[in-house]
């Protein structure tokens, strides 16, 4: 049965988003929390640009639950362009992770978090949850494997993408009437 860890501090800002360099001087590591914490609070705080030095050189993340099916993200090169691409819509979310349970595995190296990015609209004062849940596989304090299912629903609404969702997820042949 897997050990469940409540995080109920308020996290401080992401510091450095070298995950190897342990603060607590142990083994020069940071654990696989510390790690999946830097990951959600840079998500939403920044610097967007050094997310990606979080994964190992080599790496596999995929969004399982994502409607449109896109292709995993298979290195840190091509998370930092996912990460640093510029947002699909001109929209500015302001957000933070909440409600974040944090369960320890058998294998030391794999935590399965659950939390949610909550806040809201910049433009339009728009609240908005998103609830996630991710699936990491850390070693040597570097994200070496992420399933990340996020409602991807409730994302796109933040994003004022719903609708075009929508259109991509109907068959052509309705699409065109």
């Amino acid at each position: 049965m897997p050990v469940r860890v409540a995080v109920e501090v308020e996290i401080d800002k992401v510091r450095s988003m070298d995950s190897r360099v342990d603060p607590d001087g142990g083994d020069g590591h940071s654990s696989p929390r510390d790690v999946f914490l830097r990951l959600v609070n840079g998500v939403c705080e920044g610097p967007y640009e050094n997310l990606a030095d979080l994964y190992a050189e080599q790496t596999h993340v995929t969004h399982p639950f994502h409607p449109l099916n896109p292709p995993p993200l298979l290195s840190r090169s091509e998370l930092h362009e996912h990460f640093t691409a510029p947002p699909p819509f001109a929209r500015t979310l302001n957000r933070k992770p909440v409600d974040i349970i944090i369960h320890d595995t058998a294998d030391p190296e794999v935590i399965v978090a659950e939390f949610a990015y909550q806040g809201h609209v910049e433009e339009t004062g728009e609240a908005f949850t998103v609830p996630c849940v991710f699936v990491l596989r850390i070693r040597d304090g570097l994200i070496v494997e992420s399933r990340d299912y996020i409602d991807h629903i409730a994302s796109a609404r933040a994003w004022g993408q719903l609708e075009s969702l929508l259109t991509a997820l109907r068959p052509s042949s309705e699409v065109d009437r």
